[in-house]
């Protein structure tokens, strides 16, 4: 009896060691996919920024993807996360990350929540990030996911991007994951002086341009900084009278 206890312990303990092995395998190939991400379509373009390729390279982006997109995951491409809306490219999420210039401890408003991925990024370079969505179902979703990964310094609301978060203001930055055709006064007057917007400006079927906006005292440094194809920023619907 005393073997046979023996030998059940070694299987388990066999057992226990494939399914380690087994989860570190899976964990590290999306690893290695992200590291291919960060060298090819990061490094390999004009992302020099080191905190935010170390950002890239921490955060899963296949946790905020649906599980049949998976496989995709580290695809320098946009995927459909549902009701519209879409998960950026890696690629333009470095880049507005990097056209912000945030640093540790600034505060920071994201609008377009989405998946929760940019605010993920976010949350990797500065411990004070705030996100609206204007979809009740992703800004919950997307709530549940980042407080499941961890990331209790970002906080969601649903609500009207066009008007910002006037009750955290001001900012030191605000990106805005959706195309406005023109730029949110509400935005700009939540800016700190020296603040950065970077917001996609356009039609939804173009031309629309990523802009960085720099708070100067009363006026602002407008920059264009890429050409791109973003979903429209919407507006809540009014009610019918």
């Amino acid at each position: 009896m005393k073997a046979a206890w023996c030998w059940l312990g070694v299987w388990l303990g066999l057992l226990l060691a494939a399914g380690v092995v087994l989860a570190g395998a899976e964990a590290d190939r999306y690893a290695e996919a992200r590291r291919r991400m960060v060298d090819r379509d990061l490094k390999g373009r004009d992302i020099t920024d080191a905190q935010v390729l170390a950002a890239m390279a921490a955060v899963e982006r296949h946790r905020f993807v649906p599980v049949e997109l998976e496989s995709q995951a580290y695809d320098d491409t946009p995927l459909p996360i549902g009701h519209g809306a879409t998960i950026s490219q890696p690629y333009i999420v470095a880049l507005m990350t990097q056209a912000a210039l945030i640093r540790p401890g600034q505060r920071v408003l994201e609008v377009g929540t989405g998946s929760g991925y940019q605010a993920a990024i976010l949350a990797q370079l500065t411990d004070q990030v705030y996100t609206i969505e204007l979809v009740p179902e992703l800004a919950q979703a997307a709530a549940d996911r980042l407080a499941r990964l961890g990331y209790s310094q970002v906080t969601v609301k649903t609500g009207d991007g066009y008007q910002g978060w006037p009750e955290h203001a001001p900012f030191d930055a605000i990106l805005v994951t959706a195309a406005a055709p023109e730029v949110p006064p509400a935005l700009k007057e939540q800016l700190k002086d020296g603040g950065r917007l970077v917001i996609p400006v356009g039609p939804m079927l173009g031309p629309q341009y990523l802009l960085r906006l720099t708070k100067q005292g009363p006026t602002f440094k407008e920059e264009v900084i890429t050409p791109v194809a973003f979903v429209p920023l919407v507006k809540p619907r009014k009610p019918a009278p």
